[in-house]
């Protein structure tokens, strides 16, 4: 029964997608023009030309040629999108699994314990919704690198989704599993790794899924700021170099990338997955 309806909804997505390419390149012709325009005035829009979105055509083309080799190296300010993308997974996965290595112990510590879930609440509440890129400039102050910083960033962003729903999981497991453990008189370390752990895994590897997910976003936002490398400053460049086709490019790259991040999160979860 999953295959047929996986098979139509496929289907129907690339209709989706060929109508929406299709009305997207008809919308975004150039009109005819007698008078040569600069760059820069057919990007802002002059005289009776109008600035347009490239078509789609465009960015494929685009898109062929930065793939054809995605990891040349023409120095600081050239790089290919192999590379750009490369050194912010790299800043991305260590400000992540960093964020778990704190989130998931101390995640445990207030599901497990209602004194300190009472005690740590109101740090996490007021600390949880300041927005990452606030952080930056104090981090660029204390840490003086704008690598480090960037990292650090994407580890504020990352720490409080696993945290509260590794929170959340340890603390709604069914009371008669952690009963059975202490009838036979499981320690309290074996019944977190026995009982606890594989009760909650689900909940953890969503709250994991949602902060990789808000990891990629900040990256590019973070890497905007901080300049250097990385898709954030990829982005950046060829928008000060005028060059939308580029920019649209790399947005789709990001958009695809994140995708495959969920989607690798999603059959992890999808393997520790149970039913009651």
């Amino acid at each position: 029964m999953t295959s047929p309806i996986n098979a139509r909804a496929a289907l129907l997505s690339l209709i989706i997608l060929f109508i929406g390419l299709g009305i997207w390149e008809a919308l975004n012709q150039p009109p005819p023009s007698t008078e040569a325009l600069t760059e820069y005035e057919l990007m802002m829009g002059s005289s009776d030309n109008e600035a347009r979105v490239p078509p789609p055509s465009a960015v494929l083309g685009r898109a062929w040629e930065e793939l054809s080799n995605p990891f040349y190296d023409a120095g600081p300010n050239d790089k290919g999108i192999g590379i750009q993308l490369a050194y912010s997974l790299y800043r991305v996965l260590l400000g992540f699994f960093g964020a778990a290595v704190i989130a998931l112990p101390l995640g445990f510590l207030i599901g497990m314990s209602p004194l300190m879930h009472k005690a740590l609440n109101p740090f996490i509440q007021v600390l949880r919704p300041i927005s990452p890129l606030a952080w930056m400039p104090l981090a660029l102050f204390v840490i003086k690198d704008s690598e480090l910083s960037a990292i650090f960033v994407i580890f504020i962003c990352s720490i409080w989704p696993m945290l509260i729903n590794t929170a959340f999981g340890v603390s709604n497991v069914r009371k008669d599993w952690v009963n059975v453990a202490k009838t036979h008189e499981l320690s309290q370390l074996k019944t977190a790794f026995l009982v606890i752990l594989p009760a909650a895994a689900p909940t953890i590897l969503t709250g994991m899924r949602i902060s990789i997910g808000i990891a990629w976003l900040v990256i590019v936002a973070a890497e905007m700021l901080v300049g250097g490398t990385g898709i954030g400053y990829y982005v950046w460049n060829e928008w000060n170099n005028l060059d939308l086709i580029s920019v649209i490019f790399s947005i789709l790259m990001i958009g695809i990338i994140g995708m495959l991040l969920d989607m690798a999160l999603g059959v992890v979860a999808k393997l520790v997955a149970y039913e009651e």
